[in-house]
């Protein structure tokens, strides 16, 4: 009986890790079979090399983020507003994981300064997040600016929020936050 293979989505779950511990010079195949312990060699039975696996990252990191977030979204559906607080509810629940998580997202967000190709991945999926607002706000709200405005702030609390250390006066985050959607949302 052989030894039973390390899935492949182990590797991209441990890379993604690893990307958002330190960036992807962190994602590195001997730390990565380490981490999950097991021998470097299984990696070669997915991945040609690291970029091979790097692309794989960015290929999860993009369909979880967007496309999949999506069809969780609308699997449920309901009317624009039911779906955005299906939406918010699922980024908020996500801040932790290893693929939609804030961590996984700024990290990918710093690797674009750097990587043409990352860029433009980031570009793509930041489009298809707004695209998506947009289609849901649009559908109650008929003032294009006041969509666009509503469609950045969405988009950039969800960024900004991790990054924002002031305090928020006799208000916790979470009310703040919960300030935010209600508004979002008239």
């Amino acid at each position: 009986m052989g030894a039973t293979r390390t899935p492949c989505g182990n590797w991209i779950e441990q890379g993604l890790r690893a990307l958002a511990a330190g960036g992807p010079e962190a994602v590195r195949i001997e730390v990565l079979a380490q981490a999950l312990g097991v021998s470097k060699g299984g990696f070669y039975g997915y991945f040609r090399n690291r970029d091979a696996l790097l692309t794989e990252i960015l290929d999860t990191w993009e369909y979880e983020v967007a496309e999949r977030v999506i069809e969780q979204v609308e699997s449920g559906g309901g009317d624009a507003r039911a779906r955005l607080e299906r939406l918010f509810a699922i980024v908020a629940a996500a801040t932790d994981g290893p693929v939609r998580g804030t961590t996984a997202d700024l990290a990918i967000r710093e690797w674009a300064r750097r990587d043409a190709a990352v860029a433009e991945r980031l570009r793509r999926v930041d489009n298809r997040r707004m695209d998506y607002l947009r289609s849901l706000f649009s559908s109650f709200c008929p003032d294009e600016d006041e969509v666009e405005a509503r469609c950045l702030i969405a988009v950039s609390v969800r960024i900004g929020n991790h990054l924002h250390a002031a305090d928020n006066g006799k208000r916790s985050r979470a009310e703040v936050m919960a300030l935010i959607r209600q508004r979002l949302l008239e």
